[in-house]
């Protein structure tokens, strides 16, 4: 029943305030500019001026922020470009680093115990004598990794992601304590098993925290910098393998001193917001609202809270619980798993790790023969990983993640053909040849890090619906370690048995599936929204006629 339509004026600007009225609005207000400069407050309106009113929304946002594609910034109406640009927000840059320290440990663990393994060797015989000990030891935290990505799901939607951080810092920072600590190989294997599981929890949570409290336009190089806090723990790893060579308890220190990272992140996000948009669904939308003002100017906040609402409450209408089985019955957000969980088992696939593990033996190829050298020289490796990721952050948000992702591969196959070559030589007696293994590992490096190392985890914290973002994103990277896992235990076996080169050649031949699989499945999403990425998944399940039919039926409804 309309109470009263009389038009009040007030100034220059008019403020229809939707309240429970309409749900899709939910208690929002919008400030619209008519040609005359009137102004009117509604507080009650039908169905017909509630269309008026959210056309008139459309138009203004259309006409005061036009997104330029390939661009990092906006249009104002003054035709002044407002850029948004990775430094221009110090408070989000911040969030970021800070959150990113989960990737500095995901790091560090997957790079120290190779160093460390040589002195607990020294130091527990039964280890020395028996490879499964040693292979328990290191493959434990794999193990940890895969439990706590698929738990990192669940605790992020159930607690949110600030407190899934908090969770994995202590879980982290005691298992670090535990190795230290160990009196035997049974206890550092089961230290191990606490730090794999922090490092699962934190690889789902960082880059999906990231992701939500980023502007569109810089997403990927905001999420792409958890990347480059992982390839610069492997890096740290290196340098913390060399730098506790001559001291006392050396494997000790190695492993006990990642408690550091883990305990300066947990203090540092005490003083941070949780996710805004976790905070918007799930617990407080004046307390997402205060987040979200220190990262959007006022008026970008305004249709930013207007996409968040929206998009929420048609959440709220169309479904009631959040299950697994959804992510394979519901045909939008099976699409989005396959490609986001195909790309974290390519990334693994195409054989990263491999080649940093033998990167020691390809540069003595090269005639470095000395082992303290080519520790050396891997850790000049490691740094070119992590300068590659810089690039990475850079190329993300400009050529996009489909583009950088091809390309990236077409390098990465180059590259295992190279190696292929050198160690197929090597073995036919050639000398000389290790120049040839050399500019493979280069190109691999070059190739890998700035694409296949940031996009599958870019791409993973994007693609999937508000409700299934954590569940999502959990099961995609429990994906990325079972692939990690298969790779690392079963790499040796294969190269006993074919051939180091046949390995390599078979790992090519994985990345030319990727590239395949690239083409077919992922889709762009460089610079949209949340949103956005949710309707293109529904325009890919259903077509654009009828993802255009059921929001008009949503509409009149």
């Amino acid at each position: 029943m309309i109470k009263d339509r009389t038009p009040q004026r007030i100034g220059t600007t008019q403020t229809f305030t939707f309240y429970s009225i309409v749900p899709l609005v939910s208690a929002s207000c919008f400030d619209l500019k008519e040609e005359a400069g009137k102004a009117i407050v509604c507080s009650s309106i039908d169905k017909n001026l509630i269309r008026l009113a959210k056309g008139l929304v459309l138009f203004r946002e259309k006409k005061r922020m036009e997104l330029v594609p390939g661009s990092s910034g906006r249009i104002d109406d003054d035709g002044v470009d407002q850029k948004i640009t990775y430094f221009s927000n110090k408070y989000v840059l911040g969030l970021t680093v800070i959150a990113g320290i989960g990737g500095l440990l995901f790091g560090y663990d997957t790079g120290v115990i190779s160093g460390a393994l040589l002195y607990i060797r020294d130091d527990f015989e039964e280890v020395d004598r028996s490879s499964v000990l040693q292979e328990t030891i290191v493959s434990m935290a794999l193990l940890g990794a895969i439990i706590g990505a698929a738990a990192g799901g669940w605790i992020n939607d159930l607690y949110g992601r600030k407190s899934a951080t908090l969770i994995a810092d202590v879980v982290f920072a005691l298992g670090s304590f535990v190795m230290a600590a160990a009196p035997d190989p049974y206890v550092l294997i089961f230290g191990r098993f606490l730090v794999g599981l922090g490092v699962g929890v934190a690889s789902v949570t960082a880059p999906m925290y990231i992701a939500e409290a980023a502007p569109s336009e810089i997403r990927g190089g905001l999420v792409s910098t958890n990347v480059l806090m992982i390839t610069g723990g492997q890096f740290l790893s290196y340098l913390i393998n060399l730098g506790f060579t001559e001291v006392r308890g050396t494997w000790r220190w190695m492993l006990g001193i990642a408690a550091v990272p883990a305990i300066l992140q947990f203090l540092l996000m005490l003083f941070l917001p949780e996710s805004p948009r976790w905070l918007y669904k799930n617990r407080s939308s004046s307390e997402a609202v205060a987040t979200l003002s220190k990262i959007y100017d006022p008026d970008r906040l305004k249709v930013e809270l207007h996409r968040l609402s929206t998009a929420l409450e048609k959440e709220r209408i169309s479904q009631n619980d959040v299950r697994y089985r959804d992510v394979f019955r519901i045909k939008e957000l099976r699409l989005a798993f396959v490609a986001g969980a195909g790309l974290q088992a390519f990334q693994q696939f195409t054989g990263i790790n491999t080649v940093m593990y033998y990167s020691p033996t390809i540069v003595q190829m090269a005639g470095f023969g000395s082992n303290q050298l080519a520790l050396q020289l891997s850790l000049i490796v490691a740094l070119m990983n992590a300068a590659g990721t810089v690039v990475g952050i850079y190329l993300i948000d400009h050529v996009g993640r489909r583009k950088l992702a091809l390309s990236s591969l077409t390098g990465v196959i180059l590259s295992l053909v190279l190696l292929s070559i050198a160690f197929f030589l090597e073995s036919s007696g050639h000398a000389n040849i290790g120049w040839v293994a050399v500019l493979g590992l280069v190109l691999y490096i070059a190739s890998f890090a700035p694409g296949m190392g940031p996009v599958p985890w870019t791409v993973n914290s994007e693609i999937y619906l508000e409700s299934y973002r954590g569940m999502c994103g959990g099961m995609a990277a429990t994906v990325n370690w079972v692939s990690n896992l298969i790779v690392a235990q079963s790499f040796l076996s294969v190269a006993d048995a074919v051939g180091t080169g046949t390995t390599f050649l078979i790992l090519a031949g994985v990345a030319v599936a990727a590239i395949g699989f690239v083409v077919v499945f992922v889709p762009e999403t460089k610079g949209l929204t949340f949103e956005e990425v949710e309707k293109l998944w529904k325009e890919r399940a259903w077509g654009s006629g009828n993802g255009a039919e059921s929001l008009l039926e949503e509409d009149e409804a």
